[in-house]
């Protein structure tokens, strides 16, 4: 637990969070500011020993008093290889520049930006209304999470889903577009795995923060997806096949 302190002192911590994301939106233009080397490292940890990072967000909230990154980097970075790898997928697969121009910018937004925006926003409010723990006694600083917090908790989550359904998809989407049983099995599978990381990753995240309680909440739609999934393959239903025909009908 966090040492606290009387509520006579919180005003300027609480107010902090409302000051940062001015200057966090300011720097998203301004890469000598960007600790790239940093983010690659969140960014390959995410991928392959998630714990760590979040052990250095510990580390964080003890040097900047804030839990969220000041730092936009993993937000730009994101970005950028997301448009790269949407870039990649019209390239081999769309029919006219304007339609891949209108994907490009159809993915960055809606499958990252706003869908992020929409998680995090249900996920702040869902833990600050729901998850804190009570204060034993009114002397003890309120805690809340931070809705930039929540949304950096989106984009780690996000990043491994990314590598596994833009990254790996692309390269095998050759045989997960196919028709047949095999197709299927591989496709939903992946997803499957894809959708787990990223709950995964999301309890993680807030299960880090010493004032939430019942964190194992974020567990439950792994349960769900693992349940829905066969149902899914045994009714011929595949994923890679419905996205990329949503996107890309005249060619897959």
């Amino acid at each position: 637990m966090l040492p606290t302190v009387s509520k006579t002192r919180s005003t300027p911590s609480t107010s902090r969070p409302n000051s940062m994301f001015p200057q966090y939106l300011r720097r998203i233009v301004k890469w000598q500011q960007m600790d790239i080397e940093y983010t690659f490292w969140q960014m390959l940890h995410l991928c392959t020993a998630p714990k760590v990072v979040y052990q250095h967000t510990k580390y964080h909230k003890q040097t900047k008093n804030q839990w969220a990154r000041d730092d936009p980097a993993f937000v730009v970075i994101c970005s950028l290889l997301l448009a790269v790898a949407t870039i990649a997928y019209c390239a081999a697969y769309d029919h006219s520049a304007a339609h891949a121009v209108f994907v490009v910018i159809s993915v960055l937004l809606f499958h990252f930006l706003l869908t992020g925006v929409f998680l995090a926003t249900c996920c702040w409010f869902l833990t600050n209304a729901y998850l804190r723990e009570e204060a034993p006694n009114s002397h003890v600083v309120e805690q809340r999470v931070e809705w930039l917090y929540a949304f950096d908790v989106h984009c780690n989550s996000f990043f491994p889903m990314f590598v596994m359904l833009y990254v790996i998809h692309y390269f095998v989407s050759p045989l997960l577009v196919a028709h047949g049983f095999i197709p299927e099995l591989l496709s939903n599978l992946l997803f499957m795995v894809a959708a787990s990381y990223y709950h995964y990753l999301n309890f993680l995240g807030y299960d880090v923060l010493p004032f939430l309680e019942r964190t194992t909440f974020f567990l439950y739609p792994i349960g769900v997806i693992i349940v829905l999934s066969p149902i899914l393959i045994l009714s011929g239903f595949n994923p890679s096949r419905y996205v990329m025909n949503m996107y890309f009908s005249q060619r897959v």
